[in-house]
């Protein structure tokens, strides 16, 4: 089997994008077999040494070429490395006419596009519906994205559309010993992961400040704390300020994987009530730690959350919220069922899904 990956980024910012794709990444150059190559080409990703690389690949890896977001180099290297390719896997929606372009020059190829979340729920222009009907398969990591795809574009053939979900970093995941935090905050202790970004308003960062007046009346010492960064964050911090609650929210701001994974072991629960998640890799990650989660019943969220596993509720609705914390501190989920849950996410079964479908 011989890859060409294309891919927006893998390494230059944290993305949930660039996290899954990595992780593509690595099982292609683990079932490419012994006659088999992987070559991976990155717009935005830096050209030259990538230290982090070889955590991702092993022998099988061809070319890796980063395009600094020069758009026409992109372009070259992919169609120079197409004609050694026998199949092209495109990671983005804006990239696919590229890959379309491609299999036009070379009929032999076939192309897979990755299809994450909201980049796909929308109209279609007549070229990405054009490239969109001559995928091999488009891989939806949900059930609602694939739905949301058929409703966008009803002549795909609904059987070229499979749902490959999400996994985790291995490399994240923590040992079956980890040692017991202590308590470093009053219970219970909310943590919430995600960028601060006012185009992704829709995460509901705000919902849960908005929800901790309520939260208080029961539980007076509860406390928010937020990873990540963006342009959002003095909105949210006026927020804090305006409901008085600014002295119960801790805005972390980026942090790297050991001090996140500190986050996740020290956290009574997780929730990010995002209404656009076409996913949430950020759920597993909680789940992985044997946190119980609170998701909003919208977009994706509700294939990864169960009621054994944590609660959904309604976007927007801040009693909802609140309501839905009570419960998880009255009636804890057992965290070894969590993370059994989370083991069905797992590398090994994504990458054996991922083998089977590439034949």
């Amino acid at each position: 089997m011989k890859v060409l990956l294309l891919s927006p980024e893998l390494f230059r910012h944290e993305g949930g994008i660039a996290r899954i794709m990595r992780l593509y990444l690595k099982a292609l150059c683990e079932i490419a077999g012994p006659t088999g190559r992987v070559d991976s080409v990155v717009l935005n990703d830096q050209p030259g040494h990538e230290p982090r690389l070889a955590d991702y690949t092993n022998d099988r890896l061809g070319e890796h070429v980063g395009c600094d977001y020069r758009k026409l180099r992109f372009l070259r290297s992919t169609l120079r490395l197409s004609r050694r390719a026998d199949l092209l896997i495109c990671s983005h929606l804006h990239q696919l006419p590229i890959t379309w372009l491609a299999a036009k020059l070379d009929s032999r190829l076939k192309y897979l596009l990755v299809a994450h979340g909201i980049e796909v729920w929308r109209p279609y222009s007549l070229l990405e519906r054009r490239a969109l009907l001559g995928a091999h398969r488009i891989l939806c990591v949900s059930e609602y994205t694939r739905r949301q795809m058929l409703r966008f574009c009803p002549d795909l053939d609904p059987a070229r559309l499979v749902v490959v979900p999400n996994t985790l970093d291995p490399r994240f995941t923590p040992g079956p010993n980890q040692p017991a935090l202590p308590t470093l905050f009053a219970l219970p202790r909310i943590l919430s992961v995600g960028r601060l970004a006012s185009a992704d308003a829709y995460k509901g960062f705000d919902l849960l400040i908005e929800s901790l007046p309520l939260i208080r009346r029961d539980y007076p010492t509860a406390r928010l704390r937020i990873v990540g960064q963006g342009d959002d964050q003095p909105r949210l911090t006026a927020l804090a300020t305006r409901l008085g609650v600014a002295g119960s929210v801790d805005f972390l701001g980026p942090i790297d994987d050991e001090a996140l994974r500190t986050e996740y072991a020290a956290c009574d629960l997780f929730a990010l009530p995002s209404r656009r998640e076409g996913f949430g890799l950020v759920y597993l990650e909680a789940m992985t730690h044997g946190k119980p989660c609170i998701g909003a019943r919208a977009g994706g969220a509700p294939e990864v959350i169960n009621d054994t596993v944590g609660a959904l509720v309604e976007y927007g609705n801040l009693a909802d919220l609140a309501a839905a914390v009570s419960d998880l501190v009255r009636h804890p989920r057992d965290s070894e069922v969590v993370r059994r849950h989370a083991g069905t996410f797992a590398f090994p079964v994504f990458q054996r899904r991922l083998a089977a479908i590439l034949g």
